[in-house]
């Protein structure tokens, strides 16, 4: 049964509300994990690896998640994972002296289940919202929630590095806990109880069967990949035993870099109907193939450029620094139209299946990506990541480009 327009806002705003605290808090931890065990001795190498869990994790969640929401409803799995960011929390409350680096990266796995459960069933809810004649509206809905998100996990760093240095280290988790009560509370007070799905998956079909999904998840583990193979361990690592950067540098650099990656990813409907115009309102089926192959191509471009200003003679920090915006920019568009496209491809009577499979494809390419980046910066450094940064991402624009209207 369709419900009015100002239900649909109303049921917007408070998905969007719950995804924007879990999002701020998810970002302040991990700034405060970063900060607070990197001043207790961690290397840059030992910290990365808290996360390998978390991304892991992330991995089974969206292959499983999806699977568990079509059972049990989308909000459910949405409170859940505040629950359970709340629980990953309160495990590190305790005394820092008895914490362990495997009961750290435990704690980091509760964080990621709850991450990726949240961002399940936002995305997926808004499905349930829209119409399938309403794309343009889609289209900018789904580019807001991914934009928001990423601009407020760039002020979850600030807001993590500030509350830690100002307050401590466990004062900030409580204080982020009760930010985390307080969603969860709105959350079963307002959000109307959504339905299961008529279809009940057995656990054997979580795998899409769905050849625009399929092609479209293997594009997104790709374009991830790319972006993570430099940027999460190798770049803050060159930064700080290289350009001799402070972590406090290193991080606000990340900090606004993400906090534009998201502006400009909620400006991207206007972006890209200028290029084709591939998405007009009524088109019952996206049109996106075109589209990543376009931005993806400038996208390839720019960290083999990269690479070679740092072969050359060019100045270290002028090369990372005059790069990583007009990276950002693009890698912004692209992850936005791969966002609005799998919401639009996805079945609606397995929404959730379909985003979580997707989602599965995110989170390997990170993992991937995670690991390659430490081993292939110790082994052959910096712009050795980069040139496999531009492979990567010319490999994600092909997959992308074969994309049809049929699937």
């Amino acid at each position: 049964m369709s419900i009015s327009h100002t239900e649909q806002v109303k049921q917007y705003r408070l998905i969007t509300g719950s995804y924007w605290v879990f999002t701020l808090t998810d970002g302040a931890l991990r700034m405060l994990v970063l900060l607070f065990f990197h001043n207790l001795g961690y290397s840059p190498i030992e910290i990365a690896s808290l996360f390998l869990l978390y991304e892991l994790f992330g991995v089974l969640t969206n292959l499983g998640g999806g699977w568990i929401a079509s059972h049990v409803g989308l909000n459910r799995t949405m409170q859940t994972g505040l629950i359970l960011q709340i629980v990953a929390l309160i495990m590190l409350l305790g005394d820092t002296a008895d914490m362990t680096t495997i009961y750290v990266m435990v704690a980091q796995a509760l964080s990621g289940i709850a991450k990726d459960l949240n961002k399940l069933s936002a995305k997926s809810s808004i499905k349930g919202l829209i119409s399938e004649d309403s794309q343009g509206r889609l289209y900018r809905w789904v580019t807001l929630l991914t934009g928001s998100k990423n601009t407020l996990k760039g002020i979850g760093f600030f807001l993590g590095s500030l509350l830690l240095f100002s307050i401590g280290f466990h004062a900030t988790l409580l204080i982020l806990i009760c930010l985390l009560s307080l969603a969860l509370c709105a959350g079963w007070l307002f959000l109307k109880k959504d339905s299961t799905t008529q279809l009940k998956p057995k656990f054997s079909e979580i795998f899409s069967k769905s050849g625009g999904v399929n092609r479209l998840s293997a594009a997104r583990f790709f374009l991830f990949g790319a972006r993570d193979v430099w940027f999460v361990v190798a770049l803050p690592v060159f930064l700080q035993s290289q350009l001799q950067w402070s972590y406090w540098q290193v991080g606000a650099l990340m900090a606004c870099w993400i906090i534009g990656y998201g502006v400009v990813q909620v400006m991207a409907p206007s972006l890209t109907g200028r290029i084709g115009k591939s998405q007009p309102e009524g088109s019952a089926k996206p049109v996106g193939g075109a589209t990543l192959d376009t931005w993806g191509t400038l996208l390839f471009v720019i960290p083999g450029l990269m690479a070679a200003g740092l072969m050359s003679d060019f100045v270290p920090s002028f090369v990372i620094l005059a790069a990583l915006i007009p990276f950002g920019f693009v890698f912004a568009i692209n992850s936005s139209v791969h966002s609005y496209l799998i919401v639009a491809y996805a079945r609606s009577d397995a929404v959730s299946l379909d985003v979580g499979f997707y989602y599965m494809a995110n989170a390997g390419g990170r993992l991937v990506g995670t690991i390659l980046s430490g081993v292939i910066y110790q082994a052959f450094g910096l712009a050795a990541c980069l040139i496999l940064s531009s492979c990567m991402i010319f490999v994600s624009a092909k997959i992308a480009k074969g994309l049809t209207k049929s699937q």
